[in-house]
């Protein structure tokens, strides 16, 4: 039987993303849409749709047409905000694009999403430029949103583009149809593929959560999270601009500067993944700083310890929640709601509002039932609603295997339901490592592993560290009468992959484990006394 949400449906407007966020912004024209972090600068809502308004006009009158893409590789600043947001209003499409990513993940990315604009900051130039070529971009595409380009021959600057004086296009959009933005996700297995989310799903997840997710006008959220990653992109960023939330940014995470912005900024809003919980719950630095001005911390991007989590809100006097979601869910499909206390902190909580779940037994394919009391039994998570993806850009094969003829998206996590509703993600069918939030294809590293000489066969699972945080472990095969030493091959994966996908633990061992028809049988691997 499927399930859905104890919230009545809510109204998805039919309309676009920058309508949806800035449509209505009377009363609060001249407040803060945008706090610099590092130096407490702010952009108010009249600057803000100024400058996004100014950039669509811009980039139309350069010649991006509707409908192309545009690459954003740029950590959490003002100006991304802009940039955007500008893409989308001039009727394009935004792929952002992880900013640790090395010039080949990068020219991957710009190749499968056709972008034919990429907007960056002059200290990622190498990498930009490098990936740029070898799509055939020209230099003068790759824009630079710092000031670098007013000094640099042949460069195009932001700048120039927000002082045209060039109208905004007028946009006859379906919202259902056109895409808003094609953030990479592995899925359920295999290399990063581009989500095709539309402007209906950006804005249906942003309603969907309204009622459940707890931010108000009153809030200053604090933005730590990567506005590449569809988390800190919706639910972060464009949830809060719904709710005219000031949006504090911060380029990347440091505990020190991440506490002095909520003591001196007066953050009340805190979105994180749990390797920062962890900090919170452990570090003497925290008692070094004013953190009463913190009312709710929102985990997600990986699972949450419950103990964790309530050791959090005992040091910090705060509310802890936590939700689940996925980028082909634009993103969130479960959390737990502000004032639910009684929903346990271990579970992902609730569905949201015009969502249908189902749990899949995985061995047999068929339904499993709803409990009349207690837990049900595991199985995969299943989810229908407005906010789910349109399909994998270019990928017909793999949009079937994850969404089915009924329109349910089929998530590779293994999860429970109580009798109220409450879902517990306890295991994944997919293969993903998430290491710090972030996804990890074990085919990836496997792929890079091969192409060393000395290495015969290869596989990767994830593993717990002492931190309980899971880690790529690679287990590796060895050609004959070679030698080769685990730091070896972590620093020859470190030297080609993007820092969150660095193998981090070496076996090396005389097979690899496989099924008659070559699949790697990891579940060997997990059992391996040393995988511990």
């Amino acid at each position: 039987m499927s399930f859905g949400s104890p919230f009545p449906d809510v109204e998805i407007p039919r309309t676009l993303l920058f309508d949806y966020l800035f449509g209505d912004i009377a009363g609060v024209e001249d407040e803060p849409a945008l706090i610099d972090g590092a130096t407490g600068a702010i952009t108010t809502y009249r600057q803000l749709t100024g400058q996004i308004l100014a950039l669509a006009g811009g980039l139309t009158a350069r010649g991006p047409g509707i409908g192309e893409v545009s690459g954003i590789l740029c950590p959490n600043i003002p100006a991304f905000v802009t940039v955007f947001h500008g893409i989308m209003r001039s009727g394009g499409t935004a792929t952002t694009i992880n900013t640790l990513y090395t010039a080949h993940e990068i020219e991957s990315q710009l190749s499968d999403s056709k972008a034919t604009h990429l907007f960056t900051l002059s200290m990622f130039l190498p990498q930009a430029d490098a990936a740029a070529a070898a799509v055939g971009m020209p230099a003068e595409n790759v824009i630079l949103i710092d000031g670098s380009a007013d000094v640099l021959p042949g460069r195009t600057s932001l700048r120039s583009l927000l002082i045209t004086g060039a109208s905004p296009p007028e946009l006859d959009l379906d919202p259902a149809t056109h895409l808003a933005v094609l953030p990479y996700s592995s899925g359920t297995s295999g290399r990063a593929k581009g989500v095709m989310l539309t402007h209906r799903n950006l804005v249906a997840n942003i309603a969907q959560g309204g009622p459940i997710i707890g931010v108000s006008h009153d809030d200053r959220v604090l933005a730590v999270l990567p506005f590449f990653h569809i988390y800190g992109m919706n639910v972060l960023m464009n949830g809060a601009l719904h709710h005219k939330a000031p949006i504090i940014t911060m380029p990347r995470f440091d505990l020190a500067e991440f506490l002095r912005i909520i003591a001196e900024l007066k953050a009340t809003y805190l979105y994180i993944a749990p390797p920062i919980a962890v900090a919170l719950a452990k570090y003497p630095m925290v008692d070094q700083y004013d953190t009463s001005s913190i009312r709710i911390i929102f985990s997600g991007a990986a699972p949450l310890d419950q103990a964790l989590g309530s050791a959090v809100a005992a040091r910090l006097g705060c509310i802890v929640r936590q939700g689940y979601g996925m980028s082909e869910m634009s993103p969130v499909s479960h959390t737990i709601p502000e004032n639910r206390d009684d929903i346990p902190l271990g579970t992902v909580g609730i569905t949201l509002p015009n969502m249908e779940c189902k749990i899949m037994d995985p061995a047999t394919g068929e339904e499993i039932d709803l409990p009349a009391s207690g837990v049900s039994a595991p199985g995969e998570l299943w989810c229908k609603g407005p906010n789910v993806m349109v399909g994998y850009l270019a990928n017909p094969e793999a949009t079937a295997e994850t969404l089915d003829a009924d329109g349910f998206l089929h998530t590779g996590d293994v999860a429970t339901v109580t009798s109220e509703g409450y879902v517990s993600i306890v295991d994944r069918v997919k293969e993903l490592i998430k290491y710090k939030g972030y996804q990890v294809p074990p085919a990836e590293l496997e792929a890079v592993l091969l192409t060393h000489p000395k290495i015969a066969d290869a596989a990767v699972i994830g593993v717990l560290d002492d931190d309980h945080e899971e880690i790529p472990k690679a287990f590796v095969v060895l050609q004959a009468g070679v030698e080769l030493t685990a730091d070896e091959v972590m620093a020859y994966v470190a030297e080609r992959v993007a820092p969150h996908k660095k193998v981090r633990r070496v076996e090396f061992i005389p097979v690899i484990p496989k099924s008659s028809a070559g699949k790697i049988l990891r579940r060997e691997l997990r059992t391996s006394p040393a995988s511990a």
